[in-house]
């Protein structure tokens, strides 16, 4: 399984990190709008060419622009994609909705439940940094199947990954799991959840994404995979 659109989502991604440099400065608040990854890299090149030698940029800033900049992306092809379920799902292209079948989408919930290989796949949204955070998968008897131990984290999204084997390599899940984080409190939790089928409402409204999580709009996508 491999990760929108407002910046009220715990997964919103801060893009408020401005470039010290003034001539990118002014460049970036013409075209801000319309910014791309090539551009992006036109401008950290730009920087790094003409940066004070006696003090030059820093290496964890650079690597920190560019990941935003990679997320931004990913979150603007992901906005293209739900846009194109909602066109989808929306009455008379109904049938064009089959193609999305199998996929699977992010969406906020704090169960989870597993892919057609016995995965288990999620995100928690961390409001602040974390010396220690653990993550348990708990099933409907309170017993704990699974334990991820993340240790330190920084603020933001932490995705995890549980195969639904034990040690031995035997399939353990199969079930719905909830997912309870331990040492922080998180701001969000999100699971990937499976699209099975399409539903068309009888009452004629809007038609829904089915998974094992439940009924979805497009809308309460927060990514797609």
């Amino acid at each position: 399984m491999t990760a929108v659109t407002t910046n009220t989502s715990p997964w919103a991604v801060d893009s408020n990190t401005a470039f010290t440099n003034r001539n990118l400065a002014e460049t970036s608040a013409k075209s801000n709008a319309s910014i791309d990854m090539n551009g992006f890299l036109r401008l950290l090149t730009t920087q790094m060419q003409h940066q004070d030698p006696f003090q030059p940029m820093d290496n964890n800033q650079m690597v920190t622009q560019m990941a935003q900049m990679s997320s931004l992306a990913s979150q603007s092809q992901s906005t293209s994609l739900l846009s194109q379920i909602a066109d989808s799902v929306s009455g008379a292209r109904l049938s064009d909705a089959a193609g999305w079948i199998g996929k699977s989408m992010l969406v906020e919930s704090n169960i989870a439940t597993p892919d057609r290989t016995g995965a288990y796949a999620g995100e928690i949204a961390l409001g602040a940094d974390a010396s220690s955070v653990s993550i348990d998968l708990v099933d409907a008897s309170g017993k704990v199947v699974q334990s991820f131990d993340l240790g330190a984290q920084s603020k933001g999204s932490v995705p995890f990954f549980w195969d639904g084997r034990d040690d031995a390599g035997n399939m353990i899940g199969g079930q719905a799991l909830q997912v309870k984080v331990r040492g922080a409190t998180p701001a969000g939790i999100a699971t990937w959840a499976s699209i099975a089928a399409v539903q068309s409402p009888a009452s004629g409204g809007n038609a829904q994404l089915m998974t094992a999580l439940g009924n979805f709009s497009p809308e309460d996508a927060l990514r797609l995979g």
